[in-house]
């Protein structure tokens, strides 16, 4: 399995690190989940947000990984960029957490460049 594969099954897996921080405040009920997350503030909403926009963009990062590894593009550009993408989602979701809006903007669009780019190289 190549290091950008692996980086499809970390995408994955990171927003249920967001989901998990949200949910680990007092008065947690497993019985009603959205109730709870509906009704968070402060630090834990914004985990929950993360965790939801992580959903979002994880399954284009995906594709682009794939159509890139079938258009048999550089595997060292490939593996890069999907790096770059983890790297810059998990600074994404840190950022959104500690509320750095601008910061958080930043990784956000470092990380649309790694999809964009994926598909790049595999033109």
């Amino acid at each position: 399995m190549t290091i950008a594969y692996w980086c499809v099954l970390i995408m994955i897996l990171l927003p249920y690190i967001f989901t998990i921080l949200a949910k680990t405040g007092p008065r947690y009920s497993n019985s009603t989940p959205r109730e709870y997350l509906a009704n968070l503030t402060g630090w834990r909403k914004r985990a929950n947000y993360a965790q939801l926009n992580t959903f979002e963009a994880t399954p284009a990062f995906g594709l682009a990984v794939i159509i890139a590894h079938l258009a048999h593009a550089s595997q060292t550009s490939l593996d890069k960029l999907a790096i770059a993408f983890v790297i810059a989602r998990i600074l994404y979701g840190v950022c959104y957490i500690s509320n750095k809006a601008a910061l958080r903007s930043l990784c956000w669009i470092v990380g649309l460049g790694c999809v964009i780019g994926l598909f790049c190289i595999a033109a």
